[in-house]
């Protein structure tokens, strides 16, 4: 049996290309200008369908243009859409204590580092306003 390629793309890539001519315009674009910024062979509907997705998940922001509506991100780049979703992934624990806990010892020592001196707790149990990771 021969295997027929796929032509879908990766889970949340879409998303990813839109957020990006978001980021790359850096003023409200709507669903006809991302289409014409990825340059893509994609529906006008398909972008927009992403573009509402987002916006249900808070990533972008829409204002009325015309009768469309023009689409800003609610965070600036990446690292922050990364953070955004750690957070929410975060909130949906009911046990954040827990969830912190296994979210730390699953760092590699270099990360461990690095979160440390973010939170300014060089090793000792006194900084960043908790118990200290």
């Amino acid at each position: 049996m021969t295997e027929v390629p796929s032509a879908r793309r990766p889970s949340g890539e879409l998303e990813a290309e839109v957020l990006a001519a978001l980021w790359a315009a850096q003023h409200p674009l709507t669903p006809q200008d991302v289409q014409a910024a990825l340059g893509a062979d994609l529906a006008r509907t398909t972008i927009a369908t992403i573009l509402a997705r987002l916006h249900d998940k808070g990533t972008v922001e829409r204002t009325r243009a015309g009768r469309a509506y023009a689409y800003t991100p609610t965070v600036q780049d990446p690292a922050g859409l990364a953070a955004r979703r750690m957070r929410t992934e975060l909130e949906r624990g009911a046990d954040r204590s827990t969830v912190l806990a296994r979210f730390v010892s699953d760092l590699s020592r270099e990360d461990e580092r690095m979160l440390r001196a973010l939170l300014g707790d060089g090793g000792d149990s006194g900084g960043g306003g908790g118990e200290g990771v």
